[in-house]
């Protein structure tokens, strides 16, 4: 397994799809980065030589933000808003959905399952 940006991407798959493992690169920026590099985006990863993934690594450093700096940078900007205390804010120190949908009967994903009335008997 190649190892990018402290992420090992598989080796048995196409080099566009493996880098959608590393967080932060989705379809669309990975054939951008396989574009700037000269590498054909159905390329195996195993097929990849070493200056070809030195530069794969060169540019994802110099150009994108991915993995533990752009992790960070969510959380910030959730604590933020937790911290001025906005509506998105509020929504998210409750857990609940921040977006516009209706919670009444619906949003199990985020509210966890029901807690039922009434309790154990003993």
């Amino acid at each position: 397994m190649a190892r990018i940006a402290g992420v090992d991407i598989p080796n048995n798959k196409r080099i566009s799809t493996s880098l959608t493992y590393i967080y932060g690169i989705g379809p669309y920026r990975a054939r951008e980065i396989c574009r700037k590099v000269n590498i054909d985006p159905e390329t195996k990863t195993r097929d990849l030589t070493e200056e070809q993934t030195r530069s794969i690594i060169g540019i994802l450093d110099k150009e994108y933000q991915v993995e533990g700096t752009l992790r960070t940078e969510v959380a910030m900007n959730l604590q933020r808003l937790m911290d001025i205390g906005c509506y998105r804010g509020l929504r998210h120190r409750r857990k609940l959905p921040c977006r516009g949908q209706n919670t009444k009967n619906n949003a199990r994903t985020r509210k966890g399952p029901k807690s039922r009335p009434g309790g154990k008997k003993k």
